[in-house]
């Protein structure tokens, strides 16, 4: 038999590839050319295991894509994800050679837009609507002419001067600060404790209870979901409006 002469074999000249090899080439490259990445689709499948982590599934009408938080970063999210809500996901994507698989690690979350936002507030609204939070029985009326309004926000912040300003311009009349953080995690328990700390105060005591409370997010304009007063969980939200009681 003349060697010159046979057909060659297809794919004789390939290289050839283990599969651990072929699998860490394709995760160098999904994580080389992926390593930062936003991501916009509706959440869907969320677990919450005792590790801590949070599974999760971005898709949209053709596709899935797997997330996962780890414990370390979802407790610094600005917002908890929930089923059906339309998100922007940041992280970077990486695959598991063992399985074959690939998901995205993801180190923020935000709503995709103005209409989401809203949809999660309304529907966190009415999950404390239910528990009777917003019942006329627990609202109180508002003195006419307070003599001394609490404002609990950050002492630093542009809403501070603006309500200062403004008291001082329209209305000058006693003001008591509590500083609180107004994004972040810190952000609900100080909240909570101002609120409480005030109602503490006796009236017409030395440092006296005041008349009113303004809470105050960021530029007084607390509708984003980055961590503002808006974007409260529903727990840490109701231990703020009972605090109010």
């Amino acid at each position: 038999m003349d060697l010159f002469e046979d057909e060659p074999q297809p794919g004789g000249n390939a290289p050839e590839f283990t599969v651990s090899e072929i699998s860490g080439a394709v995760k160098r490259t999904v994580e080389g050319n992926f390593s930062h990445v936003r991501v916009r689709g509706e959440l869907g499948r969320i677990s919450r295991p005792r590790s801590g982590h949070i599974y999760l599934d971005l898709k949209d009408d053709r596709a899935v894509l797997a997330g996962v938080v780890w414990k370390g970063q979802a407790a610094r999210l600005a917002m908890q994800p929930e089923e059906g809500m339309e998100v922007i996901a940041t992280g970077r994507l990486t695959t598991f050679p063992g399985q074959s698989k690939y998901q995205m690690v993801i180190e923020d979350m935000a709503p995709a837009g103005v209409g989401a936002l809203m949809a999660m507030l309304e529907k966190r609204k009415a999950k404390l609507e239910a528990e009777g939070l917003f019942a006329p029985e627990r609202k109180k009326p508002l003195p006419y002419l307070p003599e001394i309004i609490g404002v609990v926000t950050s002492p630093s912040g542009a809403v501070i001067r603006d309500i200062l300003h403004r008291l001082r311009d329209r209305f000058p009349r006693k003001v008591l600060v509590w500083p609180v953080a107004v994004q972040g995690e810190r952000c609900a328990r100080e909240v909570e404790n101002a609120i409480k700390g005030f109602n503490r105060l006796t009236p017409g005591g030395a440092l006296p209870r005041p008349d009113v409370l303004i809470v105050a997010g960021p530029r007084a304009a607390p509708l984003r979901a980055d961590g503002d007063l808006a974007a409260l969980e529903p727990e840490p939200a109701r231990r703020i409006l009972e605090a109010f009681a």
